[in-house]
């Protein structure tokens, strides 16, 4: 018996033509909706010792901590956040069926070491992003310098878009991650644009309702955001590394 309850949904054909922009993304958000859920909530779940370490150093105006609390938090978010990759990746090549827990699990160990640096430097910049930004006033920070950190906290929110699923795929080097990143970054700006945009929306939605998003935040957590922003750019993803084509052969034999 897995961590949460199971639930029936319609049965998926994999004869069916695949459906393309909106209706492919609504079939799965309500295909994969629990999948996606108890990945994501497990995901926000690592992330609580970021959230609360950034609480403790926002209110305690201890900015010497905030690169701290952030490498802690990140490293513990890491593996939950690539194994939530994984799921997501799994749903948009149509890998669905199998029981949940098993494949979560297998994803999480998989990956879990490699994940634990990736998390800890990229938690260690965003923890100084933020609270450089949520204390501008303080620091005296001026507009430009504003514009200029929210600018490289969508850039960090790009990269690491991109660096997760590689994580969640292969076996690469951190440094290699990083260089793969920001040229899937560069290489399809457009699609990259359009997922951070929707990073963006999903933000200032969730700020502009603080009250409303936080009590939906166990429901919606950070699969809701993540999932069409990784479904703008994986065709990228599936062009270099041949995603649907290596899944299909894996699938081939099984048919005999």
């Amino acid at each position: 018996m897995g961590l949460f309850p199971c639930f029936d949904r319609e049965e998926f054909d994999p004869g069916r033509p695949r459906k393309t922009g909106f209706p492919r993304l609504g079939e799965l958000i309500v295909r994969d909706f629990w999948d996606n859920f108890r990945a994501g909530f497990l995901a926000l779940a690592g992330c609580i010792p970021f959230l609360f370490g950034m609480f403790f150093v926002v209110s305690s105006h201890a900015m010497f901590l905030a690169p701290v609390v952030g490498l802690i938090g990140g490293a513990a978010a890491g593996p939950e956040l690539c194994a939530q990759t994984d799921i997501l990746l799994r749903g948009l090549r149509d890998d669905v069926g199998r029981a949940w827990w098993p494949t979560y699990r297998k994803a999480w160990r998989r990956s879990a070491r490699a994940s634990v640096l990736p998390g800890a430097v990229g938690g260690a910049l965003l923890a100084t992003q933020l609270f450089m930004l949520l204390h501008a006033d303080t620091l005296q920070v001026s507009l430009p310098m504003g514009a200029a950190l929210v600018l490289s906290i969508l850039f960090l929110l790009g990269l690491s878009l991109h660096l997760w699923p590689q994580l969640a795929l292969m076996e690469l080097g951190f440094g290699q991650l990083v260089k793969n990143s920001a040229l899937f970054f560069i290489g399809q700006l457009p699609r990259t644009a359009a997922a951070l945009a929707v990073y963006a929306v999903y933000i200032l939605v969730s700020l502009r309702f603080f009250a409303f998003a936080v009590s939906l935040l166990p429901l919606t957590n950070f699969w809701l955001p993540t999932l069409p922003a990784l479904f703008l750019v994986y065709p990228g993803l599936d062009r270099a590394f041949e995603l649907e084509q290596k899944f299909r052969a894996e699938q081939t034999p099984s048919d005999h």
